[in-house]
């Protein structure tokens, strides 16, 4: 129970920690910038919940990413509408993530090495097609997506909470969900008991990289340019928000709000090291030691309960 909870005790440890330690982090002007800065890799890893849940794994969503936000930047650029850009982003990572479902099941390759191939294929595509050249010539109306307000609150919250919620009736009140569940606590007996395992794959690969895509098109927005090169390192970071949160990389276990806590916690931690000044060098090697005591800790939970 205590391994359950140690997730939400940390977030909250860590917020009182970083409240006491800079006066500038309870401003509100730095809480917004936290959300904003969170909500990216918090919607990649929503998606990542679902592939890891079902016992597969995504290396590719950083790419992804960088290719979803340049195809929709680049089709305003040339006078597309504005919804019509962000909708071609979001389309363009619903086609890799079922590219990568697609592959995993057909060839019947370890995921690991289908989308670890397809990371490099998506960000050399991203670089061709621009010509290794972000894309500037965006409308300023498409700002609001990563910078706006919404009574109030940032709008990439409301976005975060309605694609939370969205994944949360997937998993807990739909088919799809509980078949993915199944799957990555044992494909053999799911298989036996009559679930597609194929289609629940492809689909929850669809699903991460619709999300990913998503989130593209919010860092795009943020930035306000299309960088083919945006998202080196994001898949390091939607891994760790699941893993942190609870989720196994064997499959079968995860949360949406274990996923939400584990990314704030990452969150909060690089604006923390920001704010006192700790080198980002530092922060990439407190994520990946993290991400080793996360499994770490999961693996002593699961040897306990098997003795």
């Amino acid at each position: 129970m205590i391994q359950r909870l140690l997730p939400f005790l940390t977030l909250i440890a860590l917020f009182a920690g970083l409240s006491l330690a800079s006066p500038h982090f309870l401003t509100g002007t730095n809480l917004s910038s936290v959300v904003r800065q969170t909500a990216v890799i918090n919607i990649m890893a929503l998606g990542m919940t679902l592939i890891i849940i079902a016992g597969g794994i995504d290396l590719s969503v950083g790419s992804i990413l960088a290719f979803g936000g340049l195809l929709g930047t680049m089709a305003m650029e040339k006078g597309m509408p504005i919804p019509l850009g962000i909708a071609i982003g979001i389309a363009a990572g619903m086609f890799w993530g079922f590219a990568n479902g697609f592959l995993t099941t057909t060839l019947r390759i370890n995921p690991f090495i289908v989308t670890l191939g397809t990371l490099g294929i998506v960000r050399g595509i991203a670089l061709i097609i621009s010509n290794g050249l972000p894309v500037h010539q965006i409308p300023q109306q498409f700002s609001y997506l990563g910078e706006g307000t919404l009574l109030a609150v940032p709008f990439v919250l409301w976005i975060l909470l309605l694609c939370a919620v969205a994944v949360h009736v997937i998993l807990d009140h739909t088919r799809l969900g509980r078949s993915a569940f199944a799957i990555g606590s044992n494909p053999e007996a799911a298989l036996y008991a009559g679930i597609n395992v194929a289609f629940v794959t492809v689909a929850v690969y669809s699903i991460g990289g619709m999300l990913t895509g998503l989130a593209g098109m919010i860092e795009a927005s943020r930035l306000m340019t299309g960088q083919p090169t945006a998202g080196q390192g994001y898949e390091l970071q939607a891994i760790a928000a699941v893993v942190i949160g609870g989720g196994s990389l064997r499959g079968g276990e995860g949360s949406v709000v274990g996923t939400l806590v584990g990314a704030f916690i990452m969150g909060l931690l690089a604006n923390g090291s920001d704010l006192l000044g700790i080198s980002p060098y530092l922060q990439q090697a407190i994520i990946g030691a993290i991400i080793i005591l996360a499994v770490a800790v999961d693996e002593l939970r699961k040897r306990k309960l098997s003795a």
